[in-house]
């Protein structure tokens, strides 16, 4: 889902700032739930209430990067497959293939399983996309290649 505004400074700035907020609140909610192991529940209760602040702030970036009035259906399994599809093919076999070079195997197996969970959520959106008819164009530009390698095999004499 590209488009000029994407390439904004601000575009890649909301990015930044959702992606910061979205790793505080995962980040707090994991220092919660230590804190509440260790027996310390006021403190587990501080971060998660500090979490559930970070989920809001997060929320209103994407807001702006994704302005309600210009979502469908349609569009939000497509930008859920983009994003599933960049991580099993991409990031996660480039993070597996770093940790493996650095002898980090844990995080090599973490990476490995991560992408593979990618790849099924990327099946899953593909599927709900079906239903939508999201890749509705792409399947009739492959059907229309199709026809038309039949049509030049058979207009071809053997």
């Amino acid at each position: 889902m590209t488009n000029s505004k994407n390439n904004t400074k601000t575009f890649k700035n909301l990015e930044s700032a959702f992606a910061g907020e979205s790793m505080a609140n995962r980040k707090y909610l994991y220092f919660a739930k230590l804190a509440s192991e260790l027996g310390e529940v006021e403190i587990a209760k501080l971060f998660e209430d500090t979490a559930n602040q970070e989920t809001g702030h997060a929320f209103s970036h994407l807001e702006l990067l994704y302005p309600k009035k210009e979502m469908t259906v349609e569009k939000l399994l497509e930008i859920a497959m983009e994003g599933e599809l960049y991580e099993c093919t991409v990031m996660y076999p480039g993070f597996e293939s770093e940790a493996i070079q650095e002898g980090q195997l844990e995080a090599s197996h973490e990476f490995k399983d991560q992408g593979q969970e990618s790849s099924q959520h990327f099946e899953l959106f593909t599927k709900a996309a079906k239903r939508f008819g999201v890749l509705k164009k792409v399947e009739k530009r492959h059907a229309d290649k199709y026809k038309e390698a039949l049509k030049t095999k058979l207009l071809t004499p053997m």
